[in-house]
């Protein structure tokens, strides 16, 4: 098992939700780190089937004079257990580590997330910085960072398994949608949209669906944590932008699972997106991890100039260009110079697959394995 980055106030009062998308290792480090602890998986069916009938049986298998933490994983799956578990706060002072899969799944539902009696914080795939000498950049671009296709002896069937077992438990069990034929054809689309910017008009119009169904089914890869959105950067903007959302899966790996390939794919399209997912599943970490404070966007001009992620906190603005190549031309430079003449206060990187870290002007070009294993230095 790998030391994860992640840090929880286990000295603490408060309790914690603790949300990340199944198979980023929540449970492992919870038994790991709390082995003392009372442990409820609410996947296992007998308990799942106890607490739905009756949430108040939760307290009866409290040990009198317990005084350590609670885990129920997977919350999401009874949300009106909450109300049980904030009433047992409040009354009995005890305190729960509560994991999920589902963080806005909840919120849509209606479930109060115990009124800011409990911290969140989110775990996420493994990182460079987590597997040290393990890591290998061609390995994790294909088969992603969550920690079983990390160490798996298949990783693909791993991953192959674990997209099933999110349409089979997930979105069919919780009746998320009726349609799944559908869904699954969506998921395919989904992956050709993998760094991309959206438009679910034409999306609708591929897959014969109707507009607000597309638009449905993108807000349930959110909601289980799957993937995400990220909006254009427009502050203070001196030039025309783009309004659509970027789409990305959540791991590297489950996005070239689910995007098909044959002899009209070319490579340089897959590994492109592929490296923007990695960067930015790392990013994402990291900024949580470390609690940096950062927004995520990316910057698109009508015209066509992009920046592919810009991130923006108190700490100040980053701009990063992430290109499939080995040698620079004078074109990959020119979405950062265009940022930096809006934006002159910002730090400009230029990402690649070359070998030395080159200087050019405002821009700093890094290796990308390298700036992978600087990242928490870079932006901190």
């Amino acid at each position: 098992m790998y030391n994860r980055i992640l840090h929880l106030p286990l000295e603490g009062k408060s309790s914690i939700f603790l949300f990340g998308s199944r198979g980023t290792g929540k449970t492992s480090w919870l038994k790991a780190n709390l082995p003392d602890s009372l442990y409820f998986d609410l996947l296992d069916f007998s308990i799942y089937s106890s607490f739905s009938a009756d949430p108040s049986r939760l307290e009866s298998l409290i040990p009198s004079g317990y005084n350590d933490w609670i885990i129920l994983d997977e919350v999401q799956r009874i949300p009106e257990l909450l109300n049980e578990v904030h009433r047992l706060i409040e009354n009995r002072g005890y305190r729960f580590i509560l994991t999920g899969s589902s963080a806005r799944g909840l919120r849509k539902k209606g479930v109060n997330l115990l009124a800011g009696r409990a911290l969140t914080y989110y775990m996420h795939p493994l990182t460079i910085q987590e597997l040290g000498d393990d890591f290998n950049l061609v390995h994790a671009l294909q088969f992603g960072l969550l920690p079983a296709a990390a160490t798996h002896s298949d990783p693909k069937k791993y991953l192959e398994s674990y997209v099933q077992t999110y349409l089979r438990e997930e979105v069919l069990q919780e009746g998320l949608t009726r349609n799944i034929g559908a869904f699954s054809r969506f998921l395919e689309v989904a992956g050709f949209s993998q760094g991309s910017v959206l438009n679910f008009s034409e999306i609708a119009r591929e897959l014969s669906l109707n507009r607000l169904m597309v638009a449905d089914y993108f807000n349930i890869l959110e909601d289980l944590l799957l993937s995400y959105r990220i909006d254009v950067f427009s502050k203070r903007a001196k030039r025309k932008l783009v309004t659509h959302q970027k789409f990305f899966f959540f791991d590297v790996g489950v996005y070239k699972v689910l995007r098909p390939t044959g002899p009209l794919d070319t490579i340089a399209e897959s590994d492109g997106a592929g490296l923007e997912t990695l960067f930015l599943q790392s990013l994402k970490a990291i900024n949580d991890y470390f609690d940096l404070g950062y927004k995520i966007y990316f910057w698109r001009t009508h015209s066509g100039t992009e920046v592919d992620f810009v991130i923006y906190g108190p700490r100040g603005i980053h701009a990063f260009e992430i290109k499939h190549a080995q040698k620079l031309t004078g074109k990959a430079f020119r979405g950062l110079s265009k940022f930096h003449e809006d934006y002159p206060e910002s730090k400009l990187h230029l990402l690649y697959l070359g070998k030395n870290k080159e200087f050019h002007g405002n821009i700093t070009a890094i290796p990308f394995e390298q700036a992978l294993r600087d990242l928490p230095e870079l932006i901190s």
